[in-house]
């Protein structure tokens, strides 16, 4: 499997994520410009870290990116697509996601260590886990508080797209 990072102006991580897909998980891996219009790889990570600054709204100008339009064509073909952190947000300011994100409350920033439930293991991103296994994973942000509705949480639960 062939992995691209998309590189926006600002963001922080994707020299992290490419490193660790070449020199931890021994993995293919390529750096995609926000300018690309084509996507030549079977994932695609869309990485954090402030995306243009995240000056409007987290992920809100990295969604105008040219490269957005290959990403939302690559989903609706059932691309693998995986946005870490502002890449979440910026997959919500696109539309690929429903839902959105609010500030945490009371937070101005958390950066801490978590632990997450797997929920299920019918994705490749979490096909090495089992269900129940409790990860630990590091966060930072200041706007990673999920919403949506519960009738629409209902829904993605019940089509297996909630994984953590």
């Amino acid at each position: 499997m062939r992995f691209g990072v998309v590189v926006f102006p600002g963001s922080n991580c994707d020299a992290d994520c490419l490193y660790v897909l070449e020199h931890v998980l021994k993995v293919p891996a390529e750096p995609i410009w926000h300018q690309a219009r084509d996507l030549h790889v079977d994932c695609v990570i869309l990485p954090g870290g402030f995306a243009y600054g995240d000056y409007l709204r987290a992920g809100a100008i990295a969604r105008f990116s040219p490269i957005m339009a290959a990403v939302e064509r690559f989903a609706r073909d059932d691309g693998l697509v995986w946005g870490i952190c502002n890449g979440f947000q910026i997959l919500l300011e696109a539309g690929l996601l429903p839902g959105a994100l609010r500030r945490i409350a009371g937070v101005r920033f958390r950066c801490q260590w978590v632990h997450v439930r797997v929920e299920h293991n019918r994705s490749p991103f979490t096909a090495a886990c089992a269900p129940g296994q409790v990860l630990r994973l590091p966060i930072a942000h200041g706007e990673g508080n999920y919403f949506a509705p519960p009738d629409l949480l209902a829904r993605l639960e019940a089509r297996g797209q909630v994984l953590l």
